[in-house]
């Protein structure tokens, strides 16, 4: 069965719509400041999904393009100074970076409350995609249903400590923008899971054990054979298959065997966006208190 995620979108991006309006009914309006390096066509168009959300949810929205690679102290300058400024209630940075600025200490001149992806350990958010990957399990382990509780709050690590207690989770991915933190997220919510990589040996015997397996990779890693009947699918990797884009699994493929997958793409992505805007309006609260 497949994991209507565009239902769930809808339905998180409505609360969240309502939640702005509250929150501006007590001044205060939250603002996004997206920075991007280069031109990377694919990465204009995950800035364009950004700022068509917060048009929809009603908050504030600043794309800085820096067409030009800067040096790493004029970038740096650039986050210390939007960081700085009162309006500005969270700062993302598209990734990947050009060689020479990719370290996360970027991340340390982003006030830890602004800094609303979890790079640094000291921000209070939860990494969004790692929420919404939790949003997904908690569709499949709550009976399928679409309701507002299904936004991840810290109290349902009791939820998933009672649904996941006889339940063998992988993961397969470490990258820095997919497995790791989906595992740091997992990690926090007290959640068991086995990590599998490239230099894992022999992991079809994990996968093959596997009630849930979550997979981040980018590449087809993947195939009805390695599973077992009934496995909860859930794909963050996105991949060019031609024109198209892919996940790490073929969905015709694993239909039959799993009992819950997500496609790709209108799969974790859009509820991933969702949480970016959550983290956002929780900032723009803290902030103010």
């Amino acid at each position: 069965m497949k994991v209507p995620c565009i239902e769930i979108t809808r339905l998180l991006k409505k609360t969240l719509k309502e939640r702005t309006t509250k929150l501006k009914k007590k001044h205060i309006t939250p603002k996004l400041v997206t920075v991007l390096v280069g031109q990377s066509s694919e990465q204009l168009s995950f800035v364009k999904i950004k700022q068509k959300v917060a048009k929809e949810i009603g908050v504030s929205f600043e794309f800085i393009h820096l067409k030009k690679v800067p040096t790493f102290f004029e970038f740096i300058g650039l986050l210390k100074e939007k960081s700085a400024e009162k309006e500005t209630t969270g700062v993302i940075v598209q990734q990947p970076l050009p060689s020479h600025l990719h370290t996360n200490t970027v991340y340390n001149f982003i006030p830890p409350v602004k800094e609303i992806e979890r790079h640094r350990e000291k921000s209070p958010h939860f990494p969004p995609l790692g929420l919404a990957v939790l949003t997904v399990l908690k569709y499949v382990f709550q009976k399928n249903k679409i309701s507002k509780n299904l936004f991840i709050e810290r109290g349902d690590a009791a939820f998933f400590k009672q649904a996941f207690k006889h339940k063998k989770i992988v993961l397969i991915g470490r990258g820095q923008t997919g497995g790791l933190p989906i595992g740091k997220t997992l990690s926090e919510f007290k959640i068991n899971f086995i990590n599998v990589n490239s230099q894992t040996h022999n992991p079809e015997q994990y996968f093959k054990e596997a009630d849930v397996v979550i997979t981040a990779t980018g590449k087809k890693v993947i195939n009805s054979s390695m599973l077992k009947p009934g496995v909860v699918l859930v794909n963050v990797g996105l991949r060019r298959e031609g024109s198209k884009l892919r996940g790490d699994y073929d969905e015709k493929e694993i239909k039959k065997v799993s009992a819950h997958y997500t496609e790709t793409p209108g799969g974790t992505g859009p509820i991933d966006v969702i949480y970016l805007y959550k983290n956002l309006l929780d900032a723009a609260e803290m902030q103010r208190r």
